[in-house]
């Protein structure tokens, strides 16, 4: 899959994500960021990650959700409370 599709696909799981019922626990567990915050940042992230070709063995944008899911330091600058 080319890069701009596995961006559109990351996209639609982070939104989903962000917004699912079963987050509302973030948002009680941490007050320096909100969910779509913290999704929106990561989203960022895991974008230059893709465009720089970290994720190129990657066939969708749910392998690459669950890749960071997993390990966040695949992301080279992960911070979620930098602005």
């Amino acid at each position: 899959m080319d890069r701009q599709g596995l961006i559109d696909q990351v996209k639609e799981e982070y939104a989903s994500i962000a917004s699912a019922e079963s987050q509302r626990h973030f948002h009680q567990t941490t007050t320096e960021i909100t969910p779509e915050a913290y999704y929106e940042k990561l989203l960022q992230a895991v974008v230059i990650e893709i465009e720089a070709g970290t994720f190129d063995r990657c066939q969708s944008g749910m392998e690459i959700v669950n890749r960071v899911a997993a390990d966040k330091a695949v992301l080279r600058d992960w911070n979620p409370l930098n602005k």
